[in-house]
């Protein structure tokens, strides 16, 4: 039966390409954006309501740009726009989103092994130091009474890498070697002794009777994020301020910027029908895997090029309170062979909604669309003149990867678990249910040899007058949103940045702001036990 895929799934990125190829005809006749002419403010005849800011989605990275400027400076008028009813019911909620806190304790994706055996940790460093600085920026926020008790959105849940196999095992041994003696992670640990990885995660270790070797490194004072609940309640402080505006089921229509640079941005009412219009000096757009069609949608030439290649996800969730009470923390493992890194197995311990559970997965899947509510044309509709050759390319070059993803979405429940049983060996196939996780859009950009590569990361795009900016793809994503955010705000707003008290404001609330972390252990150190008193994230266990 598998034996039908590969020419199905031709079949598929053949219409896909037909599909494209004719809104590329009609665009490149009949609306092709970039060779309008900007908007002459004269030009606009509906009534416009202006604000300073207008935050596209109300996600993690929306909330945090927001809350950020707020503090900054309590007079800039900001709009947040979110096309569905509720905020941060997509990426950003929490089963939705990964949401434990990538801190690169235990993700391997992010230490890869050179052909020579050397570890390579310059990307776990660049995101732990991130995800610093993001706890730096929510223990202000606790201390000034912004935010409620900690609990409520952040909990320390100790993060493990468990790996089996003499390769794997020497391989954790080698990444262990390379990060211990840093500030970063020095407080890593490493076994593989059976007895005590059984006092780490009993549930893993239940059952597991056979010989082969195993092992596993644990930082303690790991953490899990419920990015849904901390996105709702800085949206509300905000509300509860003057000068925010959120306004919900709008979606934005167009984007056009006039020729004093400012942005119309035409909204319509989903509830009413009813269109809005809003002069705007800056625009974000922070609306997950619906960026990229408004980030076309505003024409710049900065957006040439890019696409999306969205993935679904899937969970495997166990609410059964006698097996959720023998496990708390989050465990990865090595990606299987072929699997795309946002694919890397692990079971987590989760509290949503007050509710403590187990999720295993994600299982990724393949999809076309770019959001959990968003239409099967996402894909095909996203093909523009600039990013056609990339989006075939890889198209092309990822075939493999595309059928891997095929693959998962006609897992049966009985292989689910099984996969499953390779971390939980007792795990029954009736104690887990199977529940849909959030689309991510990996970004497909230009290549000078290849057409187009696809990445696995976050991306920052702006126009180069600073009036627009947009965040693309997923993981680390909202773990680092506050580093993203700031770097924004020094592409985006360089006179304030440079000739305002924003920098002074802004090391107020993030002390190491302007500094790498990784090159001042001391000041490292500092904010770390700061962070982990505030947050209440290093409590022995």
């Amino acid at each position: 039966m598998i034996e039908i895929w590969p020419l199905l799934l031709k079949w598929i990125l053949g219409v896909v390409v037909l599909v494209g190829i004719a809104k590329l005809w009609y665009l490149s006749r009949f609306q092709r954006k970039r060779l309008r002419p900007v908007l002459q403010p004269e030009d606009v005849t509906v009534p416009t309501e202006e604000f300073d800011i207008v935050l596209v989605g109300a996600g993690a990275m929306s909330t945090t740009l927001g809350m950020i400027l707020q503090q900054l400076d309590p007079n800039l008028r900001i709009c947040m726009v979110e096309k569905l009813d509720e905020i941060a019911v997509e990426s950003t909620d929490a089963l939705n989103n990964a949401g434990t806190g990538h801190a690169g304790y235990c993700e391997l994706n992010y230490t890869p092994q050179g052909a020579d055996g050397k570890i390579n940790a310059s990307k776990a460093f660049k995101i732990n130091a991130a995800f610093e600085v993001s706890l730096a920026f929510w223990s202000h926020l606790v201390e000034k009474g912004i935010l409620p008790d900690p609990d409520a959105f952040i909990r320390q849940v100790p993060h493990l890498s468990f790996v089996w196999g003499e390769d794997d095992v020497r391989f954790l041994r080698n990444r262990y070697e390379a990060l211990k003696d840093s500030v970063a992670f020095g407080d890593m640990e490493f076994s593989d002794d059976p007895a005590k990885l059984r006092e780490w995660v009993p549930l893993i270790m239940n059952g597991r009777t056979s010989s082969t070797k195993i092992a596993a490194t644990r930082v303690r004072y790991g953490a899990d994020v419920d990015f849904g609940a901390l996105a709702r309640t800085m949206t509300e402080h905000m509300a509860q301020q003057g000068n925010f505006d959120l306004r919900l089921h709008r979606a934005v229509e167009d984007l056009t910027q006039q020729s004093d640079r400012r942005w119309i941005v035409k909204l319509k009412n989903t509830k009413t029908d009813t269109i809005e219009v809003i002069n705007a000096g800056f625009v974000f757009l922070g609306a997950g895997g619906g960026a990229l069609p408004l980030l076309q949608q505003s024409g710049i030439p900065e957006a040439a090029g890019y696409g999306g290649f969205p993935v679904g996800g899937q969970w495997l969730i166990c609410k059964k309170p006698e097996v959720v009470e023998q496990h708390t923390a989050k465990v990865y493992g090595k990606a299987a062979l072929g699997a795309p890194p946002m694919s890397v197995p692990h079971l987590d311990t989760r509290v949503i909604d007050g509710q403590r559970m187990l999720l295993f997965g994600p299982f990724a899947g393949f999809t076309t669309r770019y959001l959990i509510h968003g239409s099967l044309l996402d894909l095909p509709k996203s093909l523009a003149l600039e990013n056609l050759i990339p989006m075939i390319s890889v198209g092309i070059n990822q075939l493999d990867l595309t059928m891997y993803l095929v693959s998962e979405v006609l897992q049966s429940q009985k292989a689910r678990v099984d996969s499953l049983r390779r971390y939980f060996p007792e795990a029954a196939d009736g104690d887990w249910e199977l529940a849909h996780a959030g689309k991510r859009v990996q970004i497909i950009k230009k290549h000078p040899t290849k057409g187009g590569s696809l990445e696995f990361g976050t991306e920052v795009v702006s126009s180069a007058d600073g009036t627009l900016a947009a965040l693309l793809g997923a993981s680390p994503g909202a773990s680092t949103s506050v580093q993203i955010m700031l770097d924004v705000l020094e592409r985006c707003f360089p006179t304030q940045m440079e000739q305002s008290e924003w920098p002074e404001r802004l090391r107020e609330m993030i002390p190491c702001y302007g500094k790498d972390l990784n090159e001042h252990p001391e000041l490292f150190r500092e904010i770390r036990q700061q962070n982990l008193r505030v947050l209440g994230l290093d409590k022995q266990k």
